[in-house]
């Protein structure tokens, strides 16, 4: 850890994830940082309104006998990294104490070294954990989607209720399906014809195409790969492997390190042949710009890949700026709603999925930045669902002020989490999508 100073005009900064030394695990020094930085959140409260964990926090010690930090228990503790969702929020858009500043408040960090010595002590549940193995779960489903889409689906009250009282899976949550194919093996075969016309012609990008778009959501992909392509830019579409969220949040830096080394050496091999990496979902993004470097910061692939990834949106941003999109968008009736993710915020790029909808002419394009609580599991175990749907509802309702049909976000389980309370009653019907089939629709891609 480097010398902290007080705070300044530079952007905010990142100590290294040292989950390999013994402090990081050791009782007593981690107990003396959680009550350190909680005495600071205590002091200053500007993080009221964002997730739970900070009003637990805060009522905890207004309600313990000194009003003391010196109060809180190890169950208190625990109560708090309970409802931390590693969003990054706190973090990136509220705290002034985060380093450089020499008070070094990083909350989600410290979350989830809290979270590491809860899997040391085995108090973490293991359901989480397995939901975490993505490539394996879907791999799976995809013997028979439509028995797993069956037994999965939220109308499927037998089964769900079944679910629920077994695994802790919330029966109402709505779980993502799984397509027969996945995105690798349509793109595959897809008729890709490169527009040697457009200004861009030249570029290439490699599009990662993530779990959730390989598994969950091809349309996504499909619609990327068509506007890149209608913008002259040439691309082929690779999936190594998840990148590993899922098991940052079971806290699990080991898998997670595994799966940046396995995924950064096949990406950069085509860093190498002139591609860009693109991502389709925005905690990938995250993942391979800024946790990675963070969690494995001594491997060369992973640092050579977090300069050179970019975001779909941000990557059309991009072409537009510097040699111009493809002419032939046309208007979006009814108007678009951004929901900026906060794993798409937390990126520090600016709302590109606004900036890039900006190009459709006649739209009306508003954003709504709020967390919309879903934080992978977090919106799917019983446990901390509840928390999950106070704020998508809240969130909900925010868009449904703007008064637009089609809401979009970056991040595929806060659009899914979303729509449900979009569509609550029998007269809604808004549409959720990612920003990028926006952008096909409107080159009429689709």
């Amino acid at each position: 850890m480097g010398i902290k100073k007080e705070g300044s005009l530079s952007a905010p900064t990142r100590d290294i994830v040292d989950w390999q030394s013994k402090a990081y695990l050791d009782d007593k020094a981690l107990d003396e940082e959680m009550r350190r930085q909680f005495e600071v959140c205590h002091s200053c409260r500007r993080c009221f309104n964002l997730c739970d964990s900070f009003p637990t926090l805060f009522d905890l010690i207004d309600e313990s006998p000194n009003e003391s930090v010196d109060d809180l228990t190890k169950k208190d503790f625990e109560n708090i990294a309970d409802k931390c969702t590693l969003c990054d929020m706190c973090f990136m858009t509220k705290c002034p104490y985060v380093p450089p500043h020499e008070f070094n408040i990083d909350f989600p960090h410290l979350m989830l070294r809290y979270r590491a010595y809860q899997d040391k002590q085995n108090k973490l549940p293991k359901v989480p954990k397995e939901l975490a193995k993505i490539d394996r779960n879907a791999n799976l489903a995809k013997v028979s989607s439509n028995l797993a889409n069956w037994a999965s689906g939220k109308n499927n009250k037998v089964v769900r209720g079944t679910l629920e009282l077994i695994t802790g899976i919330d029966k109402d949550s709505e779980l993502p399906r799984f397509e027969k194919k996945s995105f690798l093996q349509q793109s595959s075969s897809l008729k890709v014809t490169v527009n040697k016309a457009a200004p861009a012609f030249g570029r290439k990008a490699a599009i990662y195409s993530t779990c959730y778009v390989n598994y969950n959501n091809s349309k996504v992909g499909i619609a990327a790969q068509k506007v890149l392509n209608h913008n002259g830019v040439a691309t082929i579409s690779s999936y190594p492997g998840c990148c590993g969220m899922p098991f940052l949040e079971q806290a699990q830096h080991e898998k997670v390190q595994l799966q940046s080394q396995k995924v950064s050496k096949k990406l950069c091999a085509l860093i190498e042949e002139g591609y860009d990496i693109i991502t389709l979902t925005a905690s990938c993004g995250l993942m391979l710009k800024f946790e990675w470097p963070l969690i494995n910061p001594n491997n060369e692939n992973v640092l050579k890949l977090s300069k050179h990834v970019f975001d779909i949106d941000e990557y059309l941003v991009d072409i537009s700026k510097k040699e111009g999109m493809v002419d032939g968008l046309k208007a979006i009736n009814d108007g678009v709603t951004v929901h900026h993710a906060c794993h798409a915020r937390a990126q520090n790029m600016g709302n590109k999925a606004m900036e890039m909808l900006k190009k459709l002419p006649e739209t009306k394009i508003d954003v709504v930045e709020k967390c919309a609580g879903h934080g992978g599991t977090f919106g799917v175990m019983k446990k901390t669902r509840k928390s999950a749907v106070k704020y998508g509802k809240n969130t909900a309702r925010q868009i449904k002020n703007k008064k637009n049909k089609l809401m979009v976000s970056d991040c595929p389980l806060a659009c899914k989490h979303l729509n449900q309370f979009l569509n609550d009653d029998k007269e809604s019907n808004y549409i959720s999508m990612h920003p990028i089939e926006v952008i096909a629709k409107s080159y009429n891609l689709t």
